[in-house]
């Protein structure tokens, strides 16, 4: 995985990331996503979105909500059937959408772009643990730029949906615009523009659009103005759609019914009613944290929020070290955009490592980040800085946590238990 597949609370809460944090601080949201919140997120999502999707098995979803049958068959032209017959045909008598593959999802976004060459096709069917995506690198002649979406569903009315939609504070999260919108069918849709960094030490601009259906329909649209959301050179002043053309793209018929075809996962019953499990609120991860970090080192300071992001400030002796954790759940929609070449492990959780500078330009802070996410979409993403906050120059020369304890920490069953 690219190094700072992290994003602050937006692009995690793009979850969407999106969207996808802390800081001692001043709450530290540009490393840490809440994807509830999006932008996978990115999303950046940064849900995040937070931000990409499927395609079709019997049924193939064409360009202008149409479905394309295999074999040219079907009740219209050239093999096209409308929407709701060919949902009914795919269906058969199970009355449920069939799955949409993500080669399908993958011609559905071609087939929306305007002209221009695609290469680097990345996508995932809607039966994927993962979450359905599409993802291509696309060039009208002025340069390669890379194009997402991705597809999950939500409680409608709650406040992931709510929070799906909403701009970020300019305080956490540095944009150069942001809208949100409501369309004649009472879907929310916002228009986001901003970049991949937060810091800007380097112009990659990252633009997303995201939509929530009354019926809890998301959809995340994303683009840079490079080949990839991180680790390739810029390559065009900005993306390459317009708002509106981001708009269009999020509304297009198609994904709805891609998102409608996502399988219902529910975990097995259990043979008698138990107490529900701890809220992964701040306090409640905070004090797990505390529990969880080795006892060679003394915990001087902690604190947190009010939703799942806590720190802790620690001393191994050597001088003080700031540790920071989120807990997001329902971040599956943003999976592709933050663990794009992970470890998997034999449970299919996703573990992605970076080491680098800090984020708020502080003088020789490094962060070290281990960044996982289990199968059913909880992200659990630690880091540690080799000072006592961000904001500060270093202390120290290493943060007081190894990479081998972080990851430790970020694995272990207990967050599992947390809901």
């Amino acid at each position: 995985m690219s190094v700072d597949q992290h994003s602050d609370p937006f692009e995690e809460r793009l979850s969407a990331a999106l969207h996808e944090t802390g800081n001692v601080f001043e709450a530290d949201r540009s490393a840490l996503t809440d994807g509830g919140r999006t932008r996978g997120r990115r999303m950046r999502v940064r849900r995040r979105a937070a931000v990409l999707g499927g395609a079709a098995g019997i049924a193939l979803v064409g360009v202008g909500g149409a479905l394309l049958l295999p074999g040219g068959s079907g009740g219209g032209q050239d093999g096209r059937t409308s929407a709701a017959s060919g949902a009914e045909v795919a269906a058969g008598t199970q009355g449920t959408p069939a799955p949409v593959s993500g080669e399908e999802l993958i011609r559905t976004l071609k087939g929306l772009l305007p002209e221009g060459e695609f290469s680097g096709e990345r996508g995932r069917g809607t039966d994927s643990v993962l979450g359905p995506f599409a993802q291509v690198v696309y060039d009208d002649g002025e340069g390669p730029a890379a194009v997402g979406v991705g597809l999950s569903r939500i409680e409608p009315g709650s406040s992931q949906a709510r929070e799906a939609t909403r701009c970020p504070d300019k305080v956490f999260t540095p944009h150069d615009s942001c809208a949100t919108s409501t369309l004649a069918d009472g879907s929310r849709l916002m228009l986001f523009k901003g970049h991949e960094y937060p810091d800007r030490r380097v112009d990659t601009r990252w633009w997303n659009a995201v939509l929530v259906t009354p019926q809890g329909q998301q959809i995340s649209v994303s683009e840079w103005n490079s080949a990839a959301e991180k680790d390739e050179p810029v390559s065009r002043p900005a993306p390459p759609l317009s708002a509106a053309q981001l708009k269009e793209i999020a509304t297009a018929p198609q994904w709805r019914a891609a998102v409608d075809a996502i399988p219902e996962r529910t975990g097995k019953p259990s043979a008698a009613p138990s107490a529900p499990p701890p809220r992964a609120d701040g306090p409640t991860v905070r004090e797990t944290l505390a529990e969880l970090v080795p006892d060679r080192v003394e915990v001087v300071s902690k604190g947190g929020q009010e939703e799942k992001y806590a720190y802790l400030v620690v001393d191994d002796g050597k001088g003080k070290s700031f540790v920071q954790i989120n807990v997001q759940h329902g971040m599956l929609d943003v999976a592709h955009q933050l663990y794009g070449s992970a470890e998997t492990l034999e449970d299919g959780t996703l573990v992605a490592t970076h080491q680098g500078p800090g984020e708020k330009s502080a003088a020789g802070v490094v962060m070290w980040t281990v960044d996982t996410m289990r199968v059913e979409g909880m992200r659990v993403v630690i880091s540690a800085f080799n000072t006592g906050a961000q904001h500060e120059d270093a202390t120290r020369d290493t943060p007081a946590l190894s990479m081998k304890e972080l990851r430790a920490i970020a694995l272990n069953p207990r967050w599992d238990e947390l809901n």
